[in-house]
């Protein structure tokens, strides 16, 4: 016998196997959270035109059909009527995500929300002002609370000043182990590390402006190294130019979605990660601790966001200015001139991953959070359960 589970509502952009990071930890927590006995559920744009509810891992899941793409907003008229049609005690909203913030303004669901704020929202000035802040204020005020990914957002987050009181800071998570090297897959590893004598530089991620994968390529001119770039993007021509104009196109790699064992094998063939990012839209990295799972030291930038606090300048790797080249560099080199220093830090971002980013913590705090914002108990054998 249980005890009543409480209803929960995750309303995101897209599911898995769509890719990307909101997705994943949208996964993460809906398949964390049933396992604890909470009825989550998901509702999400789908990729066609068609609705579809269905099942994935043990996660209801409900796709509401796109009829347009506006750059990378699904245009999904009924939308609004999904959100009010599923029952719930209370509903996650994960933003950014204007088709809810519309969705949530029209249907008006009566259940309380958290608002899991996953990154700020990068856009022209006037754009944002006119178009999203009014959506996003509604939003924020309405909350019952607020989930940010860092404890660093909570104060450098402008939108998010005068709500403090309502923000809680929950990292995101992963398995520890989703990378673990195993014997079946160490001759890749060796093939890999094998493919040029260079030292190996690792970037995961898509091929946007904001990644700043330019800023990478400049850094190895200068540099007795080789990059690996996994991703896909518009940008993908353009950084192929830029390596062969550097001259540095033999010792850069594009690999495209490289994922499952392929990725497991790069990152342990790797000799370091990079996250060259250069704006907020990076609000987390959790490709960081992907990397750091695998004992490798990152180098990222010190953006306004939770990136420099995922990666512990001079302990679990190296920390830059955003868009500096020379500065880069100058950490890339200071890595790569010392195996020592590659091994202590790799193995200090593995520790920290086990102690701070585990997925039972992650679902912990989100479920507690259920439980003060709905006034019921997560479900739980009793004690007459057998």
């Amino acid at each position: 016998m249980t005890m009543a589970s409480i209803r929960v509502l995750h309303v995101g952009k897209f599911y898995p196997p769509s890719r990307g990071g909101m997705e994943k930890v949208l996964q993460v927590l809906a398949e964390g959270e049933r396992a604890l006995g909470v009825d989550s559920r998901v509702l999400v744009s789908n990729e066609g035109p068609a609705t579809v509810t269905e099942s994935v891992d043990g996660v209801p899941v409900t796709r509401v059909g796109t009829v347009k793409r506006v750059g990378s907003v699904a245009l999904c008229p009924t939308f609004p009527l999904w959100l009010r049609r599923i029952d719930a005690d209370v509903m996650v909203i994960h933003e950014p995500n204007p088709v809810a913030l519309v969705a949530h303004l029209l249907a008006r669901p009566r259940a309380p929300f958290i608002f899991f704020v996953h990154a700020e929202v990068v856009r022209p000035a006037w754009r944002f002002k006119v178009f999203y802040r009014p959506f996003l204020r509604r939003m924020l005020r309405l909350a019952s609370r607020i989930i940010v990914t860092s404890p660093r957002m909570i104060d450098i987050a402008e939108e998010l000043q005068p709500y403090r009181d309502k923000c809680v800071a929950v990292p995101l998570a992963l398995d520890a182990d989703q990378h673990a090297l195993t014997p079946a897959l160490a001759p890749r590893v060796e093939a890999l590390r094998q493919e040029r004598p260079e030292p190996m530089v690792l970037f995961v991620g898509r091929l946007v402006p904001y990644k700043g994968v330019d800023v990478l390529l400049r850094t190895l001119p200068g540099l007795t190294a080789r990059a690996v770039i996994v991703g896909e993007g518009p940008l993908r021509g353009e950084l192929e130019a830029l390596a062969r104009d550097l001259g540095i196109a033999d010792r850069v790699r594009f690999a495209g979605n490289a994922s499952g064992e392929e990725l497991t094998a790069l990152y342990h063939a790797c000799d370091l990660f990079a996250l060259p990012s250069v704006t907020k839209a990076e609000a987390f990295g959790m490709v960081q601790l992907e990397a750091m799972s695998c004992r490798k030291p990152v180098i990222c930038t010190d953006l306004p966001s939770g990136v420099p606090w995922v990666n512990e300048h001079g302990v679990t790797g190296l920390v830059v200015p955003p868009r500096d080249v020379r500065a880069f560099a100058a950490a890339l080199q200071t890595l790569l001139e010392d195996p020592q220093l590659r091994k202590t830090m790799g193995e200090n971002g593995r520790a920290r991953v086990l102690r701070e980013f585990s997925i039972p913590r992650m679902v912990a705090q989100t479920t507690g959070l259920y439980r003060v914002v709905s006034g019921r108990p997560i479900g739980q054998p009793d004690a007459l359960s057998v």
